[in-house]
């Protein structure tokens, strides 16, 4: 499939590249690295993102590239749907970029069942990233400093900071050649982890009081609702890494974050330590992901959204 990809690189002329809402580090880092590669290689490339870019990846070169309005589909020959399972994770607009030509998925969930024809989906990876970094080998291109900064963070940040168990050998030999082309880990580090808005200090203290201890100790959980945004401040963006919180409480193997959208319905993210599937869980509900990394969403009250997924993990355990 690298082949495949790489011709048709070569072939066409005029590039979408997009992912997922609610963006996080692998997603921009990986269509801001592929933006660089096309634009090297003289290609008409645009990048497409329903949601705004979170301010702590601002620092990505040529991020206030990407716009959030998308431009007539006539002008695109090619798409490029990165870090999705599945179409409509884009968006609003799904359906409009369905009707260019030649759709390329490149993703690494585990849930991804091929809604491309062109797709490099490797749920082995430990990230999109990872997976960009494959493709400019087989294509025999260096990375510049530009593409090595953005997926050293791609790969850096879906492997939790590399602590996460997506975290490989073929992971850390790709974030050192990044190295190597030039990403500076300290000043990434200290964009993405040590550049927080006032906003996110304030969401977490409001955060923290709701954490809640289930299943004898084995499963923590926070919620945020819009209420808590909205005195805090915050944007949803400000929530990001917050699901990780519980798990770091000896014993507890499963992390949950409940975070209300705005139509009253709520985002479940799942984290999970060792070998605990919660990809099996949040697929129950709809979702999917990893098995270490999963998120779904379900409409309803919270304390009974809460029972039902409690429920639905400890039958997994069983």
């Amino acid at each position: 499939m690298l082949k495949q990809i790489s011709e048709l690189i070569d072939r066409r002329r005029s590039f979408l590249i997009t992912a997922h809402e609610r963006l996080d580090g692998d997603a921009l880092g990986s269509e801001l690295a592929l933006y660089h590669l096309l634009k090297q290689m003289g290609k008409n490339a645009t990048i497409y993102n329903q949601d705004e870019t979170p301010e702590n990846y601002r620092f990505f070169p040529e991020s206030d590239q990407i716009t959030n309005e998308l431009p007539p589909i006539e002008s695109f020959d090619t798409a490029f749907i990165l870090d999705c399972s599945e179409l409509k994770r884009v968006g609003k607009e799904a359906a409009r970029i369905a009707a260019i030509p030649c759709l390329i998925n490149v993703d690494h969930h585990f849930s991804n069942g091929g809604f491309c024809e062109t797709r490099l989906i490797d749920p082995r990876a430990s990230s999109t990233g990872e997976l960009i970094c494959r493709l400019l080998a087989h294509m025999g291109i260096t990375p510049t400093r530009e593409m090595a900064t953005c997926l050293y963070t791609a790969i850096l940040t879906d492997t939790g900071g590399f602590r996460y168990g997506n975290t490989g050998r073929d992971t850390l030999i790709a974030a050192a050649d990044m190295v190597a082309c030039g990403a500076d880990p300290q000043w990434i580090s200290e964009n993405v982890y040590e550049a927080y808005a006032p906003a996110r200090i304030r969401l977490l203290a409001a955060v923290l009081p709701t954490l809640t201890i289930d299943a004898g100790g084995r499963v923590g959980s926070l919620t945020v609702t819009q209420k808590d945004l909205a005195a805090a401040g915050a944007l949803p963006e400000h929530m990001e890494d917050f699901v990780d919180l519980p798990r770091t409480i000896r014993g507890v193997d499963i992390s949950i974050l409940f975070s209300e959208l705005s139509d009253g319905s709520f985002k479940l993210s799942l984290r999970s330590k060792k070998n605990v599937d919660v990809e099996r869980v949040a697929r129950l509900f709809g979702g999917g992901g990893h098995i270490n990394a999963a998120g779904c969403r379900i409409e309803g009250d919270i304390d009974a959204i809460r029972r039902r997924l409690l429920e639905a993990i400890r039958t997994s355990w069983e």
